[in-house]
């Protein structure tokens, strides 16, 4: 085991890079060594202050709004970068911190299998990685988890697969302001159809992601993706601690897509989110059918958290990460996620 303590460096406080650093509070064997966050309320703070943890005798750790100063050479063993959700965006984050020779984890959906949407990027990013002799994975709840590395684990146990389901029914009110806009959570039903139409409206982003990870973790040629985008519309205001939607406006997205194979319809995803769904009888739920030898159905019910889902799995993917080969990888390279419920130090090669 090593001796000195996992060092760990969080880029954006919102939603989910605060609750990665309140996790990470809680763990043996692991610290916080910087935090980067622009927002006027944060700066200048000790994160412990802001999480309402009590720090202990651990260093206090002040939200610094310049990465010049967080991010330093080899200063950090890993950064989670809770910043963006699309690959183009998110490149030049994650460029700088694999320069200063730190691994890296993001959340940003498109960043679970660039190679997807963004194959220059992706082949440039494995390149930068492997060149300062570091790891980058793109994670989270969904894409990461439940609508495309749980699908893959369960045809283990298949001779044969013919038709893939996955579907999660789930609540967006863990999620901060930037999920809230891509969701079109808030805005009108005709703004909505406006957003979908002149491409500014992102609904969930990742189904060309999980599709892909799914085709070519099973040997399926996906040709193409379509995905479809329609408003859910709401009786009653909804609040939730980032968003609100007043009755007769846009509470949730309802997304579906297509994976192709042969010009036939080989992988459905069915994704309805929304804040607060419970107010109007819409129960959370994640189900995966398989049509092929042995079918398999699967039914979680409610649905894992997502905001809970996505910080869990970027701290417990940190060893496996660290543990790796240089270059970009996804979930379908590394060991299987699993919690960390020991010293993290023991879990490190």
């Amino acid at each position: 085991m090593r001796n000195e303590n996992v060092k760990v460096v969080i880029w954006g406080f919102g939603a989910m890079g605060s609750g990665m650093a309140k996790m990470l509070a809680s763990k043996t064997g692991v610290e916080i060594v910087g935090v980067c966050d622009r927002h006027e309320a944060r700066v200048g703070k000790d994160i412990y202050e802001i999480l309402g943890v009590d720090r202990g005798d651990r260093p206090s750790v002040i939200v610094n709004p310049n990465i010049e100063e967080v991010l330093t050479e080899k200063c950090a063993d890993i950064c989670l970068c809770a910043t963006d959700s699309f690959t183009a965006k998110a490149f030049p984050r994650l460029k700088f911190v694999l320069e200063k020779k730190i691994n890296v984890i993001s959340t940003a959906e498109e960043m679970s299998y660039p190679q997807s949407q963004n194959p220059e990027l992706a082949a440039e990013l494995d390149k930068i990685a492997k060149e300062n002799g570091v790891s980058i994975l793109g994670t989270g709840i969904n894409p990461g988890l439940i609508m495309d590395l749980l699908v893959v684990i369960l045809t283990g146990c298949m001779t044969d697969v013919t038709h893939i389901e996955a579907k999660r029914v789930n609540s967006l009110s863990p999620f901060g302001p930037a999920v809230m806009e891509e969701q079109g959570v808030g805005i009108t039903v005709d703004e909505f159809n406006a957003g979908v139409a002149d491409g500014s409206l992102a609904g969930h982003v990742g189904f060309a992601e999980s599709i892909r990870m799914i085709g070519d973790a099973i040997g399926w040629d996906v040709e193409k993706y379509e995905t479809q985008m329609k408003p859910i519309v709401t009786n009653v205001d909804r609040k939730s601690p980032y968003g609100f939607a007043a009755a007769g406006n846009v509470a949730g997205v309802n997304m579906t897509g297509q994976g192709f194979v042969n010009g036939e319809v080989k992988i459905d995803m069915i994704h309805p989110q929304q804040i607060e769904p419970e107010m109007e009888g819409t129960f959370t739920g994640d189900y995966v059918t398989i049509k092929g030898t042995p079918e398999v159905n699967m039914s979680i019910r409610p649905e894992v958290e997502g905001g809970l889902g996505t910080i869990a799995m970027c701290v417990n993917m940190i060893p496996q990460v660290i543990n790796a080969d240089p270059g970009l990888k996804t979930m379908l390279d590394l060991p299987v996620p699993r919690a960390i419920m020991g010293d993290m130090r023991k879990m490190i090669k």
